[in-house]
């Protein structure tokens, strides 16, 4: 091989180096690398209660999970989305009493039947606690929803180590059997003073009122906040 040939294959090689380098950098700017973003899919779920007559369905659920842009390592945010389904074949029905607010007891999960059955969903969420179904009862404080956040669409926790928080999304009465909906969609949830890990469950509850009370509790998997 000449040498002017040999020299010419080198400037290329050098040449396709520094393209591909380029490439590289501008897939990542591209993706938002640098906000160091993480996207979290989530499965589908259901859950029907033992007398067939209610059954909750979640689908689309996802998370998107930030560091606090203090970079102080004890805040992290997350915006959630999820479609909740309530499909309900027997209630007794009639207009609701008076909304005594969601009790906020351990193994409440933030609910509380209040003249009429109901459907609510939300998020517990939790500082250095893994959240299975047994912690769920464990370290609760007291709970927040979406309208005490006053912005709407956010929702800003404390949280120390131990500690667990329902988080109220939404609810609907349930005054006649039928199919009730709950959406909701990149709802912001930031934790702050957990310098330990963090994670959050979605969960979605039907409480049926009368004389054949019923509670049905789906919750979703867990996930880490960092």
């Amino acid at each position: 091989m000449s040498e002017n040939r040999t020299n010419g294959l080198r400037r290329a090689a050098r040449f396709a180096g520094a393209g591909a380098a380029a490439a590289v950098a501008i897939g990542l700017m591209s993706t938002g690398a640098a906000n160091a973003d993480t996207f979290v899919p989530l499965p589908d779920g259901q859950k029907v209660s033992p007398s067939g007559t209610v059954t909750i369905t979640r689908t689309g659920e996802r998370a998107i999970v930030s560091p606090s842009m203090s970079a102080n390592g004890a805040g992290r945010t997350a915006w959630v989305s999820g479609n909740a389904v309530a499909e309900v074949t027997e209630t007794p029905e009639g207009d609701p009493g008076p909304n005594n607010g969601p009790a906020n007891n351990p193994g409440t999960n933030n609910s509380s039947t209040h003249g009429s059955s109901v459907l609510t969903t939300g998020y517990i969420v939790g500082c250095q606690v893994a959240i299975g179904e047994d912690a769920v009862s464990a370290g609760v404080s007291a709970g927040v929803s979406l309208s005490d956040a006053k912005v709407g669409g956010s929702i800003g926790l404390n949280l120390g180590p131990g500690q667990v928080e329902f988080v109220l999304l939404d609810y609907k009465d349930i005054k006649k059997a039928g199919t009730y909906q709950i959406q909701y969609q990149d709802i912001q949830i930031g934790v702050e003073g957990c310098a330990g890990y963090a994670q959050a469950r979605a969960y979605t509850v039907v409480e049926i009122i009368g004389d054949h009370y019923s509670k049905t509790t789906l919750y979703g998997q867990p996930f880490s906040i960092g």
